[in-house]
């Protein structure tokens, strides 16, 4: 450090000597590097600064960052290759099949999403010959560990991660990471870690439905999801929505939100919980009677909207319009209004990617794919005060 500018940001020369004892093996694959606050004690700098060095240290994939446990340094991938490529020295079972069998663990699918993500990807690995093994987690973490732990007890040669909703990534895919296994994640990315992912611009698909919404007048929105919980997919769809009004000049009013709806989540969808959460909807739009649309980041919220609506004797959309991501093919019969993402599309890329990385192949480390407006009968123009 004595020999660096001094006008060099401390960020980077702390980035680069940390770089340096990863490069010269002072720190193995494996190791945990010093924390935010170590590192902030020795170099006399702030939290904000030595957490910008190890920022900078996950996104060239020098270490794996996982809150609540610490920083570890990550085997070394190929120039461009997202990490989780190459051969793994990961202990697993043997597949004995001579076909290629592809893990998928998801927190559960249906008909608005997640049965269009498995259709591409059991096509996928149908023309590529070999078999896609599928494990549903329900969004619980403690279920998604034991699925990646059995997956790979029972040979699999890839995987692919819908990940648990949540603030924090388990430690098997953390060893997935350092072990540089095969895997790649879908819907949504983990902070702090070097890992393939295909998703939807969820950014500009909320963006396009809020600004088809002022398009009809809409200024009041109320804005419904479940607590984002460092969700990346949601926090996405919350910075289009804040955007949209950024960029049209409309206020913000967060206070129409909604942030509690928890029924929708895998682990909780019951018809009591249903129900509850019905009730709060209908409190809300009492609350705030100037609200004239809502704006839910799911298919299964917007029903709960569409249900807490009627149920206050208003009608959708002349009281109060509704829109949301995705919606189930429902043959002509009512169709909301929605953002329909390239389910099929992402499940085949994420299943072929996963074989290229198993082939030592680089892939790109993040990929967005575009979601499409689908005007139904949930929307019309705003009603007049």
């Amino acid at each position: 450090m004595a020999n660096e500018s001094p006008s060099k940001p401390m960020y980077e020369r702390i980035f680069e000597a940390l770089r340096q004892q990863i490069e010269s093996k002072h720190y193995q694959v494996g190791d945990r590097v010093p924390s935010e606050k170590e590192l902030g004690d020795e170099y006399n700098v702030s939290r904000i600064t030595s957490k910008k060095a190890l920022e900078l240290l996950a996104n060239e994939g020098y270490i794996v960052r996982q809150p609540g446990r610490g920083s570890f340094v990550a085997e070394p991938s190929k120039p461009g290759a997202a990490a989780g490529s190459g051969v793994s020295n990961f202990q697993r079972g043997r597949n004995t099949s001579g076909k290629l069998l592809i893990g998928l663990i998801i927190t559960d699918f249906g008909d608005s999403y997640g049965t269009g993500l498995v259709y591409g990807m059991e096509e996928a690995s149908r023309n590529a010959d070999s078999y896609l093994v599928v494990r549903r987690t329900f969004g619980i973490p403690a279920l998604e560990e034991q699925a990646i732990k059995g997956l790979l007890e029972l040979g699999v040669d890839g995987l692919i991660i819908f990940p648990a909703q949540g603030e924090f990534f388990n430690a098997e895919i953390l060893k997935l990471v350092i072990e540089r296994f095969p895997f790649v994640l879908v819907d949504r990315h983990l902070k702090g870690i070097s890992a393939g992912s295909i998703s939807t611009d969820n950014v500009a698909a909320a963006k396009a439905g809020a600004e088809y919404l002022f398009g009809l007048g809409h200024h009041q929105i109320g804005f419904l999801t479940q607590p984002p919980a460092d969700t990346t997919a949601i926090e996405e769809r919350i910075e289009g929505f804040i955007q949209a009004h950024a960029e049209h000049g409309i206020p913000v009013d967060r206070e129409l939100w909604m942030e509690n709806i928890t029924a929708t989540l895998p682990s909780a969808y019951t018809d009591e919980n249903k129900a509850k959460d019905i009730e709060k909807i209908k409190e809300h739009l009492l609350k705030y009677p100037q609200i004239t649309a809502l704006f839910a980041v799911e298919y299964n919220i917007a029903r709960l909207a569409v249900s807490a609506v009627r149920e206050l004797n208003l009608n959708v959309p002349d009281d109060i319009s509704v829109i949301c991501f995705d919606c189930p093919d429902t043959n002509g019969i009512y169709q909301l209004t929605h953002l329909r993402q390239n389910q099929e599309e992402m499940g085949r890329m994420a299943f072929e990617h996963v074989l290229k990385l198993k082939e030592g192949d680089a892939v790109p480390g993040k990929i967005q794919l575009e979601a499409s407006l689908i005007i139904g009968e949930s929307t019309g123009p705003a009603r007049k005060k």
